[in-house]
């Protein structure tokens, strides 16, 4: 290979890098500046607004934690309680999809999947109207049901797609050697699904984490709010303090990264898994 061939790849290579490396901070520059921002007092602020924080102000984080933090406990509770009926009830019907035959079993299971083409705005309204009428406004009932269903009809989809690429003669092996089913079920099926399960639950927790409408739509009590409209409370309790202002919001942010960071390979793999021709 001639020098100039390795030259041109090698340009080419540093052009690549410069370009992603662009991308990653455009892409990261908000939560840098938010980051600095919590740091920052101020008069730091309005010194300047880009400029790293010097000296750093960690004091910001206390006085936002004391308000924060009724939000996300009653976010990280509402979250556990969604992802615990949604993989439980996802997972049973995916295992009955998949694994036996019954009439009308793709049917049921079409009809299912037509759920994931009606907006969920449409519903917005008979949704409120039946949690008034069942007296479940207010409570944190609310907040854990309209994310089960819909998390229940995506991880019945992917846990399906997912189970049906297991080898069959996993089950059959299992069923003659007098295992039953529920103890096929939880000792075999469920370890492995265990990828497209995490996917489920990441999936899950973002959607309860980002929803704002829904809440702020049903309750009113304050020691009730989750974070997402507990924010909206908790700047305009801190309009002027930029700095715990924005500390509020990493701190907000903390608990999806850190999810996100420890889980994501396992997101990768049960995405790639629950989908058609995944491996």
């Amino acid at each position: 290979m001639s020098v100039d061939v390795r030259r041109r790849r090698r340009s080419r290579q540093y052009g690549v890098h410069i370009a992603l490396t662009t991308i990653v901070f455009v892409g990261l520059f908000p939560y840098l500046f938010m980051v600095f921002t919590s740091l920052k007092s101020n008069e730091q602020y309005y010194a300047s607004a880009i400029a790293p924080p010097w000296p750093l102000h960690p004091e910001n984080y206390v006085v936002a934690w004391e308000q924060v933090r009724p939000y996300l406990v009653t976010s990280v509770a509402i979250a556990a309680a969604t992802i615990l009926a949604t993989v439980v009830l996802a997972t049973v019907s995916a295992y009955v999809f998949a694994r036996y035959r019954f009439v009308g079993r793709q049917v049921l299971f079409a009809l299912i999947a037509l759920l994931m083409m009606i907006p969920g705005i449409s519903s917005l309204i008979p949704l409120f109207v039946l949690m008034r009428d069942l007296r479940l406004l207010n409570s944190y009932v609310v907040l854990v049901i309209p994310h089960v269903v819909a998390g229940v009809v995506l991880g019945t989809l992917l846990i399906r797609t997912y189970i049906e690429q297991l080898p069959g003669e996993l089950f059959e092996a299992a069923q003659m050697d007098g295992a039953s089913g529920l103890r096929i079920f939880v000792q075999i099926m469920v370890p492995l699904v265990l990828p497209v399960i995490a996917t489920v639950s990441i999936i899950t927790v973002i959607s309860v984490w980002n929803d704002f409408f829904w809440p702020f739509l049903t309750v009113t009590d304050d020691s009730m709010r989750i974070v997402s409209t507990g924010l909206t409370f908790f700047q305009g309790r801190n309009a002027t303090n930029w700095g715990p202002l924005f500390a509020g919001y990493v701190i907000a942010s903390l608990p999806l990264l850190l999810l996100f960071t420890f889980l994501s390979k396992y997101f990768l793999a049960g995405v790639q898994g629950g989908m058609p021709g995944g491996k």
